[in-house]
């Protein structure tokens, strides 16, 4: 990373784009300079779908769905046209859950219905258009991001939140980390 007296101090990358230097916790969050973070995902790798949804799931296991978004980012703008709404679904869902972990649950419950809004208007979502596609388990993730975001809300699947009393949850990443697909991922 590279500073000039221009950028007052942000990080620039080799091709003099803004990219914060600070390592960052499980959650994405950014750590203080000389702290000892996770690993970065590296940026713009192509990956196979299957590569995709192997280490996205790798990534959710390990609590950090924060890191799984940018590897379905990746998907999305490498991969095609036709599967944007499928790779942007899953990205939101993932940042839902990043939202909802690091305790904004409003935003995180609203990325995770706008995920799953998006998922079920796309191949083998509730409209049943289609086979959804490399096996993932596209009616068990929208299910599992509605039911997420009302718990998240301070409410039980399907309840107003209001109407239990309950305030808003803060999530554990780990124990609600999804299932991309039917069966052992």
């Amino acid at each position: 990373m590279n500073r000039t007296a221009s950028d007052r101090g942000r990080d620039r990358d080799e091709e003099g784009r803004a990219r914060s230097a600070r390592p960052r916790d499980g959650l994405g969050r950014p750590l203080p300079y000389g702290a000892e973070g996770v690993p970065r995902q590296p940026e713009g790798v192509v990956r196979s779908p299957e590569e995709t949804l192997r280490e996205a799931q790798r990534l959710f296991d390990a609590g950090m769905p924060f890191h799984a978004h940018e590897v379905f980012e990746d998907a999305w703008k490498s991969g095609p046209e036709s599967e944007r709404e499928l790779w942007q679904g899953l990205a939101q869902l993932a940042v839902g859950l990043t939202h909802a972990a690091r305790g904004n649950t409003a935003g995180g419950a609203r990325l995770l219905r706008r995920g799953a809004g998006r998922l079920a208007g796309g191949p083998g979502g509730a409209t049943g258009a289609a086979t959804p596609p490399y096996g993932i388990d596209v009616a068990g993730l929208v299910s599992w991001a509605r039911e997420l975001a009302d718990v998240t809300e301070g409410g039980s699947p399907g309840a107003d939140a209001t109407a239990t009393g309950r305030g808003p949850v803060v999530v554990d990443a780990v124990a609600e980390a999804p299932r991309l697909r039917r069966g052992p991922s």
